[in-house]
């Protein structure tokens, strides 16, 4: 294989490291390891120790094998339990969009941006503006802003500390202290509604979905494209769809609504 210069190196090894490991043996030295590897004992020893120090690894003190840590078990879980949120998901976006005539997306926070798991697009084609893997900023967005109402003040401030206000899409915040009020006017509330705020002539609504410790684990939201505004009632109605689906999803990731008010 050709040399690639941003290939990181260190970060290889540690990977190979952790791959040595298989149902078959689960339990190896740092001789095995280095053996697994083709490279020598005092070679393995940095990644083994790097892997063992932050949770990767976990050592026998008795035996001095190495075994597969909880930080791996975690990264696992991270992936099994995206893949079946999306699987959850989709048959309950597929009736949400059947019923409104709006396109419907579930989305998750990565950072400041709102990642779109699952889009389930109108009908008629033309109501969807993103794809599955498309990213748009958390703050100025209504599933965006769902996800951030579900952090504490002090995390949002650390979040945004070196945040470019002046960079800001559409309607967004453009301090800090904008973004706080925003954040504080959306704490508890069932769904965010936009209305021409991000893009102009296109019309959202968001709600939370919780798991099972009531935590905000992801977002629903409807998309369309109007000419004419839409009136209240008929945001009215599609509120009560999204919020509806929201919860629905919610009681299938386990989370009962009673235990919060218990």
């Amino acid at each position: 294989m050709s040399e690639d210069r941003y290939l990181v190196s260190g970060l290889i090894r540690g990977l190979d490291v952790l791959q040595a490991f298989t149902p078959e043996r689960p339990e190896l030295s740092l001789s095995e390891i280095a053996g697994i590897l083709g490279i020598s004992r005092s070679a393995a020893f940095r990644p083994v120790y790097t892997l063992a120090s932050l949770g990767f690894l976990l050592q026998d003190r008795n035996s001095q094998r190495y075994s597969l840590g909880p930080a791996v078990l975690r990264l696992g879980y991270g992936y099994l339990a995206t893949r079946e949120l999306v699987e959850i998901a989709l048959p309950v976006l597929e009736t949400l969009r059947d019923q409104s005539g709006w396109s419907a997306h579930l989305g998750v926070r990565d950072g400041r941006t709102v990642l779109y798991m699952l889009r389930v697009p109108a009908l008629s084609g033309l109501d969807s503006i993103v794809h599955v893997g498309s990213r748009l900023p958390a703050s100025a967005t209504t599933m965006g802003r769902v996800l951030l109402a579900g952090l504490r003040e002090s995390e949002v401030i650390s979040l945004y500390r070196d945040e470019d206000f002046s960079r800001a899409p559409g309607r967004s915040p453009r301090s800090q202290a904008a973004l706080l009020a925003q954040w504080n006017g959306d704490l508890g509330a069932k769904a965010i509604v936009q209305v021409g705020e991000f893009e102009a002539g296109m019309a959202s609504i968001a709600a939370p979905v919780r798991d099972m410790t009531g935590d905000v684990a992801a977002a629903v939201n409807l998309t369309r494209t109007f000419s004419e505004r839409p009136g209240p009632d008929q945001l009215s109605g599609i509120e009560a769809l999204v919020t509806e689906a929201a919860a629905r999803l919610s009681g299938l990731l386990g989370w009962q609504e009673a235990k919060r008010q218990m």
